[in-house]
């Protein structure tokens, strides 16, 4: 593009051909009145707001759609520009019911009083709603509107409020079309145009019938871009106190690590298989775990649960970990050795995740586990039919690559000792690796044992004798995990024995169900009360349970039903009700009632100086991905420690920007009503016996289209925002104030 030289209210440019004059103002900070003008769209002219003054003309042009040519002197400001602006103004605002545009006391309004104009409002202005946001308001003041200029003709246009995440008041609506180049233009879709004529036109589907029918694909771009109010988030109409983020980015607002989950979904959806995998490795170490066995809040977090099923995030996420190849190695960072040394104490997910950021920045890192194996709970915690062991031991070696000692079979006795071997931090990351028992009568008998000592027991290749009949008492994921593994040692007749209901199970639902397709059973509304040795077999005597009133975790509490006690007979029991960390007093750290240690909640400190926990062992026992994040805050705050900048940040990914139109962003009326994808499963008959994995992946067909049926939410982050008036000062609004 060529280089211009032009003159805006008397200040020498230099702007580009190509650009129209509201582009060149823009690029040099003048501002110019528009309404329908927005930096991420075609320009439109309806608005009438933007005219100007050419040296040589006599017209007065509108900025957005006149192009800068060499020499241009433009005025933006003038009584007669003032004048037509005021006039256009009017136009538009002529059927807009909002009386208080022009009184800057509209601060002090309060929800369904009667304007500073006393006329009758019948819901809370637009403009308090939108929290000091709304663009119409800031331009009207700019302008500056007198309120003996200021009619209206009220249009009485019904509300719109059956859609899921907006609302719809053409009453608001200025016919800026903005909602409609957004679509149609930008995201490709084309559900909505402008219907009606004049100042009466106002947007509507596309098909004359419906949204839905129209191909909407509820990314919400058009609210974003709405300079009135006329669209509107629901989530956050009245109530300014919602985070933006849970309505434009709510399933990486809800993942602990911050994945950005939407972007890698999007880059799915293209095709873009290698850049996906750089934007998860970007936040975690363990993409193909995650895949396999994360609790995937970001899936309850998805917009997508008010339609029908979420974006199988999780599953996408594995997909993307087994295509997305090495390219992102390339990408990494290494800084060079700092010369400090850091030891870690537990090679699980947060142990393993620190230490692969602190390897990255320069400092010599050593590991520390007790067993013979790396991995903390997702090595012997999580059976090999949810993980294979192949999987994790990849993904530990990648961790390993970064410069890692391991030392297993190395139990750490004391902290001491080892900043007397030069380390000048220490992060402890133990996890929580001792089962918790029931304290009912009977549970040390033989044949009786908790659940995290059998999955270990298991997984280390150790012998468990456990017989035909078993019970695994609880209702979380290690229940289950110790469940379906009983079945795969030989057990034939399992029953999960838990003391409320399904809808109360913290277990994953997908958890649950994939038991119940194995034919184990669970007993609910039961509470084991006493554990006795009766003819060569363990009797567990249950009381009958009921739900009462909601306990401290909001689940309904269960009460016992009298005269409901009942026993069963089994050749083992499994008491899988929790588990917490085992934190030896020769550490000399602070420690809760819980046997969790005590750290600052944002540096991760613990009460000695240099040394560090996260993970299971503050947070007791949580998930993978909660681990990973305390990882990586450690990792951050151990570098700052060190005299580090605390940056463990990396851009993997050569793309992090959504493309405008995508295979995702085309017309398909089915695309609201299209479910999720199934994840194809080993057949249950060849489960038995054997720790085969489970769940087979998604083949590219699938993971492509469910990664299609994702609603684009994020996509309003790349949206600018359009140039708003300069904050007109107090005195300038008393000036134009209005007696009442």
């Amino acid at each position: 593009m060529e280089e211009l030289s032009i003159t805006i209210d008397g200040k020498a440019i230099k702007t580009r051909s190509g650009l129209s004059i509201l582009q060149a103002a823009e690029s040099a900070g003048i501002y110019v009145p528009s309404l329908c003008y927005h930096p991420d769209l075609p320009a439109d002219n309806s608005c009438k707001l933007c005219i100007v003054e050419i040296e040589g003309r006599d017209d007065f042009p509108l900025a957005c759609n006149t192009p800068v040519t060499e020499g241009m002197k433009i005025k933006t400001d003038s009584p007669a520009l003032r004048n037509l602006r005021r006039d256009a103004l009017r136009r538009l605002l002529a059927k807009h019911p909002c009386g208080c545009l022009v009184c800057w006391r509209r601060e002090r309004c309060k929800p369904y009083d009667i304007c500073l104009r006393n006329v009758e409002v019948t819901r809370r202005c637009v403009l308090c709603a939108r929290n000091g946001n709304c663009e119409l308001q800031k331009v009207a003041d700019y302008i500056g509107l007198e309120n003996k200029e200021f009619d209206y003709s009220y249009r009485n246009l019904p509300v719109y409020t059956d859609n899921p995440f907006f609302n719809r008041d053409y009453n608001l609506c200025i016919g800026c079309t903005r909602c409609v180049r957004m679509c149609k233009d930008v995201k490709g879709i084309g559900a909505i145009k402008m219907t009606g004529s004049g100042d009466d036109r106002i947007p509507g589907p596309s098909d004359d019938k419906s949204l839905k029918s129209s191909s909407c694909h509820l990314c919400c771009a058009c609210v974003e871009v709405c300079p009135t109010g006329a669209l509107m988030d629901k989530a956050a109409e009245w109530n300014p106190e919602v985070k933006r983020e849970t309505i434009t980015n709510p399933c990486s607002y809800a993942c602990p690590a911050g994945v950005d989950a939407p972007l890698y979904v999007h880059l799915i959806a293209e095709g873009q298989y290698a850049d996906a995998l750089g934007v998860i490795r970007e936040k975690v170490p363990f993409p193909a775990t995650l895949g396999r066995v994360c609790i995937h809040p970001c899936e309850t977090g998805c917009r997508r649960n008010e339609l029908n099923k979420p974006i199988a995030i999780k599953f996408l996420k594995r997909f993307a970990a087994e295509k997305g190849g090495t390219q992102w190695r390339e990408m990494g960072k290494k800084l060079p050795p700092t010369g400090k040394k850091v030891a870690i104490v537990g090679s699980g997910p947060a142990g393993l995740t620190a230490g692969y950021y602190l390897a990255k920045l320069g400092h010599s890192v050593s590991i520390f586990e007790a067993l013979p194996v790396a991995g903390g709970m997702m090595r012997v915690g999580i059976p090999r039919y949810r993980l294979p062991e192949d999987i994790l031991n990849s993904e530990i070696d990648e961790i390993l690559r970064a410069g890692i000692e391991l030392k297993l079979n190395t139990r750490i006795e004391s902290l001491d000792t080892l900043f007397e071997q030069g380390y000048n931090a220490v992060f402890v990351a133990l996890g929580a690796h001792r089962g918790t028992n029931l304290r009912i009568e009977g549970e040390n008998l033989p044949g009786v044992m908790d659940g995290a000592t059998f999955l270990r027991k298991v997984s280390l290749g150790q012998k468990v004798e456990l017989g035909s009949r078993v019970a695994v008492i609880g209702g979380g994921n290690v229940a289950i995990d110790s469940a379906r593994t009983a079945l795969r040692i030989g057990s034939t007749d399992i029953t999960i024995v838990y003391r409320r209901t399904r809808a109360e199970m913290p277990a994953s639902p997908e958890e649950v169900e994939a038991a119940l397709e194995e034919n184990i059973k669970i007993l609910f509304l039961s509470s084991p009360v006493k554990i006795s040795r009766v003819n060569n077999h363990l009797q567990l005597t249950c009381n009958k349970m009921e739900l009462g009133e909601p306990d401290e975790s909001g689940r309904r509490r269960p009460v016992v039903v009298k005269g409901g006690d009942f026993n069963l007979e089994f050749d083992a029991i499994i008491e899988a009700i929790g588990q917490v960390p085992d934190i030896p007093a020769q550490f000399g750290l602070k420690t809760t009632r819980n046997n969790t240690i005590e750290v600052d909640p944002q540096t991760l400190m613990a009460s000695k100086p240099g040394v560090f926990a996260g993970g299971d062992a503050v947070l007791g026992p949580a998930s993978v991905i909660e681990a990973i994040q305390a990882g990586r805050c450690a990792a951050s705050a151990i570098d700052k420690y060190l005299g580090g900048t605390g940056d463990i940040s990396e851009k993997l990914a050569k793309r992090h920007q959504y493309t405008e139109k995508v295979p995702a962003c085309t017309v398909d009326p089915g695309f609201q009503d299209r479910d999720q994808a199934v994840m194809p499963c080993l057949p249950v008959e060849k489960r038995c016996g054997n720790f085969v994995e489970v769940e087979l992946g998604f083949d590219e067909k699938t993971a492509v289209a469910e990664a299609m049926r994702c609603l684009q939410c994020a996509y309003r982050k790349q949206i600018r925002k359009a140039p708003v008036p300069p904050v007109q000062s107090k005195k300038q609004c008393e000036e134009a104030e209005i007696s009442v």
